[in-house]
């Protein structure tokens, strides 16, 4: 029986399988097969030796080992007779029973979902050994002792004063529905940011790019939609540039925006707004790659297709090259990342507020062909892993000094309560080759396996910061 392994990189060889083999040319192709992975081995062995020393390395590193122990979860949903009436109305038809509960906001889970003040990160006040750990879905809050607002957002690591500076939606406001149908929302109040050495205490810098009180025609009025903002520097302007998604209350202007600022911690200017490529862009990020060179990446043709292409060189536009992507999947918040060459993709499928399927894709060029690799998310339980563990991915960040190790961030939307949403960050972890059957061809070398370990509780590798 034929196996597709869905970690096999492309490869232009192929057997058929019900094609006949006479023996010469089976004595040929052995050959060849065996010529191409003495070739393979020997070229992986020498360009990539050194990489596969650090990353021994690396998983050796018994913190590490501590991430990737499974953990798992066990829930008890409340008996069928005793779940709230709203439960049997989702819109969602295919939730799972544990979505259906999420969203329930009578639910009896509800502190299980979104633990309350009494549990709350305060990184001020935790001291000894709860230090530096991660709980997520639990309240974070910031060094003054808020709620950390900074919802949808990105992670962007300054150079110049070695800080890390998050920015995301402040979502501090009421949430309401525009009209009868609309999707929960709430006003725009602006980015906002946050400063930090370790990643795991935060300091608020403000809203750096505030919503307009009083003119109705701009984007950025409040009763618009800002979404999804994410950071890069320019090295050839230095400006710091901020991509957003920009709607109108409707979600019809599906577009983005563009803001630039001087310094990190802003003020940004905004720019305007545009449809890139001339279409539709709704859940968005941007991705700096190695050489510099920037890529946009967007949900559009009414999220059916995901897009991407580079942005010109200053970073406030889009060149007329884009890939369509993923079509007909309905793909959107995509996280971007890079690990040896080889991008990687986390996407959230679109079921409104409903979390749902994340899935891995990977490609060799950031521009494709992009390979789904299947859902990334391990521990917990079955339901939770088909939830992304309640949440929806964000963004990628890689964790210095530890090839292979990144931090997943995804939001826990709260729809019933949107200044409420929690953060869930988690170790993801590059290492292969896959544990897939193989396809019998020669398609060889494997993706490496991408993994999201759940932990109620964790913290980073100690260490991990002297790399900075």
């Amino acid at each position: 029986m034929r196996m597709r392994n869905l970690y096999r990189k492309p490869t232009a060889l192929r057997c058929n399988a019900g094609s006949r083999c006479y023996s010469t040319s089976a004595v040929i192709w052995s050959l060849l097969g065996c010529l191409l992975l003495f070739h393979l081995y020997s070229n992986v062995h020498h360009k990539h030796g050194e990489g596969r020393e650090v990353q021994l390395r690396v998983t050796n590193h018994p913190q590490l080992h501590e991430l990737q122990q499974v953990e798992g979860e066990i829930i008890q949903l409340p008996p069928k007779g005793k779940r709230s009436p709203r439960a049997a109305k989702r819109r969602h038809k295919r939730v799972t029973p544990l979505v259906d509960e999420f969203l329930d906001e009578d639910s009896r889970l509800r502190h299980v979902f979104f633990p309350g003040n009494k549990s709350a990160i305060h990184p001020m006040r935790v001291t000894g050994n709860d230090s530096y750990y991660y709980y997520p879905g639990r309240i974070w809050l910031d060094t003054d002792g808020n709620p950390i607002q900074a919802h949808g957002g990105g992670i962007l690591y300054d150079e110049r004063s070695h800080t890390y500076y998050w920015y995301g939606e402040y979502k501090d406001g009421p949430t309401y529905h525009a009209h009868k149908r609309a999707s929960a929302r709430v006003d725009i109040i602006g980015v906002g940011c946050y400063s930090s050495k370790d990643l795991w205490s935060w300091k608020n810098e403000g809203i750096v790019l505030a919503a307009e009180e009083s003119n109705v025609t701009h984007d950025l009025y409040k009763t618009n939609v800002l979404e999804r903002p994410k950071v890069i520097y320019n090295e050839k302007i230095r400006k710091y540039v901020m991509w957003m998604h920009i709607d109108d209350a409707n979600y019809t202007k599906a577009s983005v925006g563009t803001a630039i600022s001087d310094t990190p911690d802003g003020p940004f200017e905004y720019l305007g707004s545009q449809r890139p490529h001339g279409y539709e862009s709704r859940d968005m990020t941007v991705f700096k790659d190695e050489d510099g060179v920037a890529y946009l990446i967007y949900s559009s043709e009414e999220n059916n297709v995901l897009h991407i292409g580079p942005l010109t060189e200053d970073y406030l536009n889009v060149i007329p090259v884009m890939r369509r992507l993923f079509v007909g999947q309905r793909r959107e918040a995509p996280a971007v990342f890079k690990h040896q060459g080889t991008y990687y993709m986390i996407t959230s499928g679109c079921t409104g507020w409903a979390p749902n399927e994340a899935l891995v894709h990977a490609a060799e060029s950031i521009l494709g062909p992009w390979e789904t690799m299947g859902n990334p998310c391990v521990g917990g339980n079955k339901m939770f892993r088909i939830a992304t563990f309640l949440a929806q991915s964000t963004f990628v960040l890689p964790l210095p000094g530890f090839p292979g190790s990144f931090i997943f961030m995804a939001d826990r939307w709260n729809p019933a309560n949107l200044r409420d949403s929690r953060y869930v960050w988690l170790p993801l972890i590059v290492e292969g080759p896959a544990d897939h059957a193989l396809e019998y061809s020669s398609g060889l070398p494997l993706w490496s396996r991408v993994s999201i370990y759940w932990h109620r509780k964790w913290r980073l590798p100690q260490g991990w910061s002297t790399f900075k």
